[in-house]
Formats: C-alpha cells, sequence, structure tokens
C-alpha cells in the first residue's frame, strides 16, 4: 500500500507559478514510476507528467511542454510538479499517482489505468 498526499495548490493569476508536491508513504517510493494527472470540470481525468522509478526520464503532455516540469525526490518520498506561466486552461483538480514499475525503470505510463494509487487530489485554479 502506497499513500500519498498532495499539496501546494491554490489560486494563481494568469502567468503565474506554482509548485505542487506529493509526499509518499508505505511501500518503497523509489519502486514506482509517479504521475501528475488533472481534471477540470466535465472533463476527462487527463495526464500531464510523470518520472520514471529510475528518475531518468520524464513524460510531459505537450500543453505543459516548456512550462512544468516534474522531478523526484528519493530521499524525502516527494514528487513535484513545478509550473510555471499558468494558463487559465490549467485550472482542474492535481493528482499525484504511482505506478508500480520495479522493472521497467525508465518506463513512464501515461494513462490513468497504469497507475495503482492516487492521492486525494489538489485544486489548480489560475485566474485573469
Amino acid at each position: 500500500q502506497v499513500q500519498l498526499v498532495e499539496s501546494g495548490g491554490g489560486l494563481v493569476q494568469v502567468g503565474g507559478s506554482l509548485r505542487l508536491s506529493c509526499a509518499a508513504s508505505g511501500r518503497t517510493f523509489s519502486a514506482y514510476a509517479m504521475g501528475w494527472f488533472r481534471q477540470a470540470p466535465g472533463k476527462e481525468r487527463e495526464f500531464v507528467a510523470g518520472i520514471s522509478t529510475s528518475g531518468s526520464n520524464t513524460r510531459l503532455q505537450d500543453s505543459v511542454k516548456g512550462r512544468f516540469t516534474v522531478s523526484r525526490d528519493v530521499a524525502e518520498n516527494t514528487l513535484y510538479l513545478h509550473m510555471n506561466s499558468l494558463r487559465r486552461e490549467d485550472t482542474a483538480v492535481y493528482y499525484c499517482a504511482a505506478s508500480h514499475q520495479e522493472y521497467l525503470k525508465n518506463y513512464v505510463p501515461g494513462v490513468p489505468d497504469r497507475y495503482d494509487y492516487w492521492g486525494q487530489g489538489t485544486q489548480v485554479t489560475v485566474s485573469s
């Protein structure tokens, strides 16, 4: 079992920045690829960014490339999402997720079904 707790969401103006954190506890953090997903009202949950168990491979949705970065601190069991140049369309609930990938150390799943554990979500609202 892995417990995930997101933090760092809030209200920010267009063009602003936020850093989301996801604290993991339970089983070995380093055996899990980690991802960030988001869900806006009336829309399906979508992949935003992810990082492999090795930390050497990251994957970003096209709409956030050049604006968001994902990183992980294995020593602190924490996943981060650095969000810059925020747009109104980035408004959503952001979820942290963990995918057990003990052997595929460079693999980053891009769909929700590949993730085993989820956090409760944190709201990000971008206003003009």
